[in-house]
């Protein structure tokens, strides 16, 4: 008698294992099939999307070095000097406060051959303004970077790297390439050398785009290890302007530039 009541307990807990693990594998199966659509649908919807240019698609072993610079002016020196030593040519995207400020730095920066690109004339976030004020504040460095370099330029990044569909159209319409970046050193957190300089090495590619800061204590000594690294594996530094296509392109869903 008892062993038919301890084979009934045991039959209950393993039909109840059974079930448990069924239940479980099903839930398991439906989450993993909304996230799916989900990711589906937040893909398809985004397709449409209006993007500015990340990088561009070459096989040529070409990159481009960008420096935003809206804040102080530290390391502006040291980062010219390091660039001047490799002959490598960058792309500044320069906010017009700075320029106030430093218009001599500003000077320096284009005697030196770099390329100058706008990057806006106050910094806000384009996303929360009119596109009214968004062509005023671009204007307004234009007219800065104009007046002291005698050229203008074609080249534009948004803000905190903030956009949306208003954001691009404006910046399109007013004559401007949209540019923002795909290999991000993130030096402004300052979360050390070794791991800034591994960050870009790690995700750098033909046509890339990488992004650093004037400000950031790590850049000036990661720079020569990366000119050399990239040096080394048969990249060529050029300017965002040379980079670029300027003509029958499209952008992918990553806004990768793609020659038509």
């Amino acid at each position: 008698m008892k062993i038919n009541i301890y084979g009934r307990i045991k039959l209950k807990i393993r039909l109840i294992k059974k079930i448990s693990m069924i239940t479980f594998l099903l839930l398991a199966a439906a989450l993993i099939s909304v996230f799916t659509n989900y990711r589906y649908k937040e893909t398809f919807i985004n397709t449409d999307r209006r993007l500015p240019i990340y990088c561009v698609d070459t096989k040529e072993k070409k990159v481009a070095m960008t420096f935003d610079v809206s804040l102080g002016d530290e390391y502006i020196e040291e980062i010219l000097n390091v660039l001047d030593k490799y002959n490598i040519k960058a792309t500044f995207f320069i906010v017009g406060d700075w320029i106030d400020r430093n218009p001599d730095k500003l000077k320096q920066i284009h005697e030196k051959g770099h390329e100058i690109g706008n990057h806006s004339n106050r910094h806000p976030n384009m996303t929360k303004i009119s596109e009214e004020k968004i062509v005023e504040d671009i204007n307004i460095n234009e007219a800065k970077i104009r007046n002291i370099t005698t050229s203008g330029t074609k080249l534009f990044r948004c803000p905190e790297g903030a956009y949306n569909d208003k954001v691009i159209n404006t910046v399109e319409k007013s004559g401007y390439y949209c540019i923002q970046w795909d290999v991000d050193s993130i030096d402004w957190k300052e979360q050390g050398a070794d791991i800034e300089y591994n960050r870009v090495i790690k995700n750098i590619k033909p046509g890339s785009i990488m992004l650093f800061h004037n400000t950031a204590k790590y850049t000036p000594e990661n720079l020569p290890k990366i000119i050399k690294k990239l040096s080394e594996e048969g990249y060529k530094f050029v300017k965002v302007g040379e980079l670029i296509y300027k003509e029958n392109y499209r952008l992918d869903n990553e806004g990768r530039q793609i020659s038509k």
